[in-house]
């Protein structure tokens, strides 16, 4: 599994710019309701959410993107952190970290289409699930900018018929975890 290393920093109060939030969260009834509210009454859009538990049944690890300023990510994400059920949280583009999507893209392929499409798929590195022609199916692995412009590159293969993707999933680089953060760095930027 090919894991990128995306690296943070500081870019301007007011510019917005991509973040890549993690949160813990306790496993209870109505918490992403709660959670997802904050972002929408300030009228940001979630770019892309992951929820998935972890070695705790009664915790959970939400992967989040959102677009916005320092400042006003900063602003949201001290709100989330005040949240009953927020165990933890963690601006993973304040610093370092590792970060990966999965894409599962269905092609319907013309004649001469499964060799092209199985080029594509080991430029990439692709995993192959289904080769027939009109359902020829491959998984990827790799950041969101690689699986962008696989599925550009696979119009050029052939049809289209599903892409399916994860949305992002990221832990910080080095000693910190999500768990230890407060203890290791400031909690929002």
């Amino acid at each position: 599994m090919d894991l990128n290393v995306a690296f943070g920093g500081r870019v301007g109060q007011h510019r917005a710019m991509r973040h890549v939030i993690s949160v813990l969260m306790q496993n209870e009834v109505g918490a992403l309701t709660r959670f997802t509210g904050l972002f929408s009454t300030r009228g940001y859009n979630i770019e892309t959410l992951n929820v998935a538990p972890t070695d705790d049944p009664g915790v959970s690890r939400l992967t989040m993107v959102v677009t916005g300023s320092d400042h006003a990510i900063g602003q949201i994400t001290n709100q989330i952190g005040k949240l009953v059920d927020v165990v933890n949280i963690h601006d993973m583009t304040l610093g370092e970290h590792y970060e990966s999507e999965m894409l599962i893209l269905k092609l319907r392929l013309g004649i001469g289409g499964v060799a092209r499409a199985e080029a594509l798929a080991n430029e990439y590195g692709a995993t192959v699930l289904d080769a027939e022609p009109e359902s020829y199916t491959m998984q990827l692995i790799g950041s969101p900018a690689d699986l962008k412009t696989l599925v550009e590159k696979a119009k050029d293969v052939g049809e289209i018929a599903a892409v399916a993707r994860s949305g992002s999933v990221a832990v910080s680089r080095g000693i910190v975890s999500l768990s230890s953060y407060d203890v290791n760095r400031r909690l929002t930027g």
